[in-house]
């Protein structure tokens, strides 16, 4: 079906966003709260953000933003390194607030405040632990810096490298599911969600695409720009 010109202007405008989640980190794993504390990748972490930037690494990314956190700064350094691009640091990307809460496993929370626990898991809008962030102005903040950063690149594709809640806030607003609708869609490490971003809003083109992490061509690939690098190949 032929697409109606003023259709096909507004795709041409359509920024496409790459909206990745920064690798893997030892509070993931060990299931710490990690909010704003500025805690690096592990080991696991930095092979995926490597195998990231092997996947990506032929995209055409004429930007990339990242948090200005660590783990996300690190995973965002692997693309940029491949791509050739310079990485925009924005706070606004910043993973929610969690304030007493941060440093802590799920389960303390759990036990020493059951009844804000439930709040939580409710995922209540206007509910926020003591010295962090409320929902609701949590979500505010990730769409509007992440339609702030599109907005400035019409036509182009850009590379956000933020956090898994910032990456919930995406989905909620590309899907117009509600905030206090459970989760039912996975927030992988170092996945890639693929969105576009025109003046009506954020719209979902593919979501949690984690096949890079399971590519051993990849890491062939990466031996051999290595072993051309070092002279190595005849």
């Amino acid at each position: 079906m032929p697409v109606p010109p003023e259709s096909a202007a507004t795709d041409a405008q359509a920024t496409r966003i790459l909206a990745i989640r920064h690798g893997e980190t030892a509070w993931n794993l060990g299931a710490r709260i990690q909010g704003q504390l500025d805690i690096p990748l592990n080991d696991t972490g930095r092979r995926q953000a490597h195998r990231l930037a092997l996947a990506l690494a032929g995209d055409c990314i004429d930007a990339i933003y990242a948090s200005d956190l660590s783990r996300a700064m690190q995973t965002a350094q692997a693309l940029a390194a491949a791509c050739g691009r310079t990485i925009v640091s924005d706070a606004g990307l910043r993973e929610r607030h969690f304030g007493e809460y941060e440093g802590l496993l799920y389960r303390d929370v759990e036990i020493r405040w059951p009844e804000q626990s439930e709040r939580w898991r409710r995922r209540e809008p206007d509910f926020g632990p003591a010295g962090g962030e409320v929902l609701r102005d949590f979500y505010a903040r990730c769409v509007q810096t992440v339609s702030r950063i599109a907005a400035a690149h019409p036509g182009q594709t850009i590379a956000v490298v933020a956090h898994g809640g910032v990456m919930d806030c995406l989905y909620r607003a590309a899907t117009r599911v509600d905030l206090q609708a459970p989760r039912s869609w996975e927030l992988g490490n170092a996945s890639i969600n693929r969105l576009l971003y025109t003046e009506q809003g954020f719209t979902l083109i593919g979501w949690s695409d984690t096949c890079h992490l399971e590519d051993s061509s990849l890491d062939e690939s990466s031996a051999a720009q290595t072993a051309a690098e070092q002279g190595t190949v005849p």
